[in-house]
């Protein structure tokens, strides 16, 4: 399980100038079930983003192709964890250590 958070490193207009492209990108990453949430953070500096997969390498080659990372407006962080708890409505995702 990955926490992908972006921080905006452009003017919110050059954000908003790519959203209906980045909206796009998410929604393709829903419907090949990776991406099981994502949301604006609070303030709007950024937003984060719940993935599914065992390889960092396969995150970091979608974050790069994000029209916000392609349009130069922000920026990934990548988290790896072990999601060994959740919500009945998540326990699809659930995992057991090792």
């Amino acid at each position: 399980m990955f926490v992908l958070e972006l921080t905006y490193t452009a003017p919110l207009e050059r954000i908003d100038a790519a959203l209906e492209e980045h909206i796009a990108w998410l929604d393709a990453h829903y419907a090949s079930g990776v991406f099981i949430a994502s949301g604006r953070k609070q303030p709007r500096d950024g937003g984060i983003i719940l993935a599914v997969g065992e390889d960092r390498g396969k995150m970091a080659e979608i974050t790069a192709s994000d029209p916000f990372v392609v349009a130069g407006v922000c920026e990934y962080e990548i988290t790896e964890f072990v999601m060994t708890k959740t919500a009945p409505a998540l326990d699809a995702y659930r995992q057991q250590l090792p």
